[in-house]
């Protein structure tokens, strides 16, 4: 071997040996090396649904404000309402917020063609009476005492679901007894926040959470139950194991909400759990899915 074929021998040698260290050094740049990019983890009460906002319909006489929680963006839309009086019946409003979380984290899904809105507290003054709280609240705040009593009405003393124009009166009864029904249909804040909403989304059926006579009652007006309120009524009862109840009639009733919703033909009826204190969740959820799945059919 030449003393020129050994020089050139250890040139060569000298380039494979950086080019070995320019590859090995490579993947360990910060400035070139591709990034792994890892897909984070949505926590299960964040999971995304379809469209979901919410808004201030009205406020209470002390000024509490009654919100509207909506999903989806389909054409036919559905109302959920609770807490229509108030504190007296807490556990229809802990069950629109039940509602409100298992549709947000997508364990009840809201069908491409529907668009459901929950109002889980349309007397937020009577719930503060017993609760002490604004907005939500644990079983554990409620006092049952006062449950039984006042927490029943608006700020104004009023029975809000006497307070709707049908065959409205000032005074109508509650167990027998008188309860003042307002100076006019509508004069409460609360009721006439929800006519407004009622009035902007026109619902194709509303729901009415109460307690505590375990049965699903029909709405009308003048002019007898609309076919779609018995479906309605038929569509939840079915799937929640409620029995049904054509009219109720314990005791006169003027003004109510249901029967002011079949006056302008919009389909209503009233679900009265078990007792005051449950929220009969496994039912009334069948019932709710139940009627969103009646719903989205074409």
């Amino acid at each position: 071997m030449t003393k020129l074929q050994s020089t050139l021998l250890i040139i060569g040698g000298l380039i494979i040996g950086v080019l070995l260290l320019v590859v090995i050094a490579w993947p360990s740049s910060p400035e070139t090396q591709t990034p792994v990019v890892v897909p984070e983890e949505i926590p299960a009460g964040e999971l995304p649904v379809a469209t979901s906002s919410s808004a201030v319909i009205g406020t209470s006489v002390e000024g509490r404000p009654i919100t509207a929680y909506t999903f989806g963006n389909g054409d036919t839309h559905l109302l959920f309402v609770g807490g229509i009086h108030g504190g007296y019946e807490w556990n229809s409003i802990l069950l629109g917020y039940k509602m409100i979380d298992e549709i947000t984290k997508n364990s009840i899904i809201v069908p491409d063609t529907v668009t459901i809105h929950i109002i889980p507290d349309l007397n937020p003054d009577g719930t503060f009476a017993v609760t002490g709280t604004q907005g939500r609240f644990t079983p554990e705040s409620v006092d049952r005492t006062a449950a039984m009593g006042t927490g029943r009405f608006n700020a104004n003393e009023v029975d809000l679901n006497r307070n709707f124009d049908c065959k409205w009166q000032p005074e109508s009864t509650w167990r027998g007894s008188p309860v003042s029904a307002g100076t006019a249909a509508f004069s409460e804040p609360e009721a006439a926040a929800l006519r407004d909403f009622v009035t902007t989304i026109n619902p194709a059926g509303v729901v009415f959470w109460h307690s505590q006579a375990n049965a699903i009652y029909a709405s009308e007006c003048e002019e007898g139950i609309l076919p779609g309120t018995r479906t309605l009524m038929n569509t939840y009862a079915a799937a929640a194991g409620y029995k049904t109840i054509d009219v109720f009639d314990a005791y006169p009733v003027t003004g109510d909400a249901e029967g002011w919703l079949a006056s302008i033909d919009i389909p209503a009826i009233t679900v009265e759990f078990a007792t005051h204190a449950d929220m009969d969740w496994e039912k009334n959820r069948a019932g709710v899915e139940a009627v969103l799945e009646y719903y989205a059919a074409p």
